[in-house]
């Protein structure tokens, strides 16, 4: 992007409600969206659940707000997890990482790999990735690399990250906060030039995006209780989304591919 090309978007592309492991409900989050930021575009991007971004598109488009909303889902493959964007279908969660980038592609979605490479939560690895990059198909492949989250489980791995993706992967930047609390939205963005949903989507394409970091809100900031709750919310989010058996499975089988 250059100085002379304006104007700038600014979308948060991973952004959670209550539908799964969120602390807001989406009547609060466009609320919040309007208010506090200065973002274009926003992703509601709930765990195994396409309801919130729904919810939060119809919300939106019943009502007079200065940004746009896109239907997400952060789908859990048995690889990790992976952002489905542009969807008006569910994609089904605990399957393998091509068969979802299938799934996403064939309703005209992007994907997008969040919080890359981190051991802290679900994340797609060096190798989950290495395999479609060097063998990628009519619909399955990557479209963008999350490298701008300030959450601890991704700045640990961000530089090596943005290292593989100019050396290797070539991909897409994009942004997001990977949000669960009304506070950290926009802490992370996607920049891009133009305003509009369908600006980003042309931007993703071409890959002219940059993934721009703020600062996450500390633990003080959001307060430890909330935090706690919200933890134990992460933690049931799959299973409550999915059935404890078959997400016990998928996750034994995402240890022993690490």
């Amino acid at each position: 992007m250059s100085r002379g090309e304006g104007p700038f978007g600014k979308a948060d592309l991973q952004i959670h409600t209550a539908a799964s492991d969120g602390m807001a409900d989406p009547q609060q989050l466009l609320e919040y969206v309007e208010e506090k930021t200065d973002l274009t575009v926003i992703a509601v991007t709930d765990h195994d659940d396409i309801r919130g971004g729904i919810m939060a598109y119809e919300l939106w488009a019943n009502g007079r707000y200065s940004f746009e909303v896109i239907v997400g889902n952060e789908v859990t493959t048995q690889d990790g997890h992976l952002l489905a964007l542009f969807i008006q279908e569910p994609v089904l969660s605990l399957k393998p990482v091509r068969e979802t980038l299938e799934a996403i592609h064939s309703q005209d979605g992007l994907a997008v790999i969040p919080h890359p490479l981190s051991w802290m939560t679900r994340s797609l690895g060096s190798r989950a990735i290495a395999s479609i990059v060097q063998n990628p198909t009519e619909l399955a492949y990557f479209d963008g690399i999350e490298l701008a989250n300030d959450t601890f489980a991704a700045r640990l791995t961000r530089k090596r990250a943005r290292k593989l993706n100019e050396d290797v992967y070539h991909l897409a930047e994009t942004g997001g906060s990977d949000a669960h609390f009304l506070e950290a939205v926009g802490s992370a963005h996607t920049a891009f030039v133009g305003s509009t949903a369908e600006d980003l989507r042309a931007a993703l394409l071409e890959k002219t995006t940059v993934a721009v970091n703020g600062r996450h809100p500390s633990v003080i900031t959001i307060g430890p209780r909330l935090m706690a709750k919200q933890a134990y919310r992460g933690i049931t989010a799959t299973p409550r989304a999915l059935g404890w058996r078959r997400t016990a499975r998928s996750f034994v089988k995402l240890f022993l591919h690490i």
